[in-house]
């Protein structure tokens, strides 16, 4: 994966959600505002998006997203639970439309029993419609977990203006 092919997508997703006239959010964790920075990195980026939060720690989660404590207590905040709130949270604290969240363990470190190196959920979310998540367990270093997680970030994102969340 090269920035060109995270360009690529950022480009789609800015055409759509420009067609579907949708402003938007990013929440990331494990990619430290990957997903944002590949949207802005494109001029003009600003009629669509709205802002990014990087919510690495658990405290940031709950302070910047309203993530509650208990959720990540209970389920980790690597879980599809955390990612649905995060993506909420993103809509909840921006006038967007649209929002994406991202959690996982890019590695070498951090895997525990039934969460490893790799391990990625993502939130989805449109304003007023449903939230979705989904689970992936990238492979590679930590500079290729985060990539795929930013790469299908962007994917996730450009189908949700068609209304598939």
């Amino acid at each position: 994966m090269s920035d060109a092919e995270l360009t690529v997508k950022a480009e789609a997703v800015l055409s759509a959600c420009r067609a579907a006239g949708l402003m938007l959010a990013t929440a990331e964790s494990c990619t430290g505002g990957m997903v944002a920075a590949a949207l802005t990195d494109i001029a003009g980026s600003s009629d669509v998006v709205e802002r990014g939060f990087v919510t690495y720690s658990n405290t940031a989660k709950a302070e910047l997203l309203g993530v509650p404590p208990a959720l990540i207590a209970a389920h980790g905040a690597v879980s599809a639970e955390v990612a649905a709130a995060m993506a909420r949270g993103a809509l909840a604290h921006a006038p967007v439309g649209l929002a994406v969240s991202i959690t996982g363990i890019a590695g070498p470190g951090g895997a525990t029993p039934g969460k490893p190196v790799g391990l990625v959920y993502f939130g989805i979310a449109r304003q007023g419609g449903a939230c979705s998540t989904e689970r992936h367990v990238f492979t590679g270093d930590r500079a290729a977990v985060r990539y795929a997680a930013a790469r299908r970030a962007l994917e996730l994102l450009h189908e949700a203006t068609r209304g598939s969340i």
